[in-house]
């Protein structure tokens, strides 16, 4: 059996050369160009044909998502035998449930688009990393097998060179409680939450904390940090309930437009440490911004799940 061909999108051509290099594997080539109206031309340039193909490619953006679509139909139509579909970031999952009539479950419609790709000979798997809501998972239809990829192992190490060996481990609300106690029981240290209550459609305000963390190290986890709001209500709770520091990690660091910059203003964190799921982190990265590869976790997953 041949070895595994890696191909990748633009935005994620980092994520495929590390995963290429910590598997042994070869790395396909792809000829691009866009034409004067704004076209795009795609040219597979490293022969697919029965192969084992691996396609990294996140969906941070309508653009990235229809590249890494068009790629993998155009795979396909080559005649690799085999399919794997690598997403770090799966977006759209601020919509994965309608609460009002007439919204539209974007992350169930982008997965069916996905589904949509054309079968490959043996099979197409789809490896998805800390999505925000498991459930996304159950989106994709037809033959494709999804293989939610947890990050727990990055998680933890992070954690534990933010806190050292005593700190607390610290969600942004309740609605996370469950996932970090199971990272603070695993790291052996202990965990806190923030209580909330709802102001409005968009704004809440905290209204106390779980765990006594005075004069103690705060470390935070979300699985994921957009525009930082939510992540600053917490730590400004936890510097008033006494904390001595307070860190973050997240796995997914979207960072939009100078969010970043107003976190750091705030002064309200030390360290953030996310990982290179997400494009935007990865150019961001910085001595305050700490951005820890996928690509030996997600080649893990890969080998196991030949």
């Amino acid at each position: 059996m041949t070895t595994p061909l890696v191909f990748s999108t633009v935005p994620y051509a980092y994520l495929g050369s590390a995963i290429a290099a910590a598997g042994g594997w070869e790395q396909g080539f792809i000829e691009r160009r866009t034409f004067p109206d704004g076209e795009h031309y795609l040219r597979i340039v490293t022969d697919p044909a029965d192969r084992d193909v691996i396609l990294v490619g996140g969906t941070p953006d309508d653009a990235s998502t229809l590249e890494l679509y068009d790629l993998a139909c155009g795979l396909v139509a080559e005649g690799v035998y085999r399919l794997r579909l690598v997403i770090p970031f799966f977006g759209y999952s601020t919509m994965e449930r309608s609460v009002r009539t007439g919204e539209i479950v974007t992350a169930k419609t982008r997965a069916r688009l996905l589904s949509s790709i054309p079968m490959a000979s043996r099979g197409t798997q789809v490896f998805m990393l800390d999505l925000h809501v498991g459930s996304i998972a159950h989106y994709f239809e037809g033959g494709i097998r999804t293989i939610h990829v947890y990050g727990k192992s990055i998680v933890t190490a992070a954690a534990r060179r933010l806190g050292g060996d005593d700190f607390v481990l610290a969600c942004t609300d309740a609605g996370r409680a469950k996932w970090v106690e199971s990272l603070a029981n695993d790291l052996g240290v202990a965990a806190a939450f923030v209580y909330k209550r709802r102001l409005d459609g968009s704004e809440t305000q905290v209204t106390g904390v779980s765990a006594q963390v005075a004069g103690k190290r705060v470390v935070i986890y979300d699985d994921m940090i957009r525009t930082g709001g939510s992540l600053l209500g917490a730590a400004e709770a936890y510097r008033q309930a006494g904390a001595a520091s307070i860190d973050a990690i997240a796995t997914h660091g979207l960072f939009p437009g100078d969010s970043l910059a107003k976190i750091y203003a705030s002064g309200l964190l030390g360290r953030i440490v996310v990982t290179d799921s997400h494009p935007r982190a990865v150019a961001l990265a910085n001595d305050y911004l700490q951005v820890d590869s996928t690509a030996s976790l997600l080649t893990e997953h890969l080998i196991s799940n030949r």
